[in-house]
């Protein structure tokens, strides 16, 4: 137990510190919009970085925050797949709770889509598929994750190793948390649809 327990540190640790790199924040300081966390929500994920109206920032940002998951699962596989899920565990709450920034991070929906990647390239591709399906039945891009992390997980069960079917499946509940303002809004039907922020604005 003790020895699975240090097998899992090291790796845990590497992804949760490379989950925790704030990209959009970087990013939009790089380009000269000063602190995302002032825009919008204050979230530091793509959604909010395009109400920035910078599209190329946001597809980056997307881009990045997804690739530190995937980067983070594919060093730690190569110790095993133990090490790898315990990467994956690491790096999604490193971008939710990045200590550089008091622990308040993103929603997480990237970097869990990037770690689903690096843990079974199938499952990848089945949560985004089921997000672009959804989200163009629907136009809630919030809709569309919260139900892609789900069918994602289950598929899990069926393509993967149980250990990381698991670690997805425990996934779907923290992502839910983090999007609970989005849930609330949903509800009550005051979500904005994909594009209508847009439209308002104008």
């Amino acid at each position: 137990m003790i020895s699975t327990l240090i097998l899992m540190a090291g790796p845990f640790l590497m992804g949760y510190l490379m989950g925790s790199i704030p990209f959009g924040l970087l990013l939009t300081r790089a380009a000269g919009l000063g602190d995302i966390r002032n825009v919008g929500s204050g979230n530091i994920g793509a959604t909010n970085v395009l109400r920035t109206g910078r599209k190329g920032l946001a597809a980056a940002t997307l881009l990045f925050d997804a690739l530190k998951g995937v980067v983070a699962v594919v060093i730690a596989d190569q110790v095993g797949q133990l090490p790898a899920v315990a990467a994956a565990a690491g790096a999604v709450l490193g971008h939710m709770f990045p200590v550089w920034l008091g622990f308040k991070g993103g929603k997480g929906v990237a970097t869990t889509l990037g770690v689903m990647w690096g843990l079974s390239w199938p499952v990848g591709a089945i949560a985004c598929a089921a997000w672009l399906l959804l989200a163009a039945a629907f136009r809630y891009s919030s809709l569309a994750a919260l139900l892609s992390v789900v069918v994602a997980a289950i598929a899990a069960w069926f393509l993967t190793d149980p250990r990381a079917a698991m670690l997805l499946t425990l996934l779907v509940p923290l992502v839910w948390v983090r999007h609970h303002e989005n849930i609330a809004r949903l509800l009550n039907g005051t979500e904005s649809k994909i594009g209508q922020g847009k439209k308002q604005a104008a």
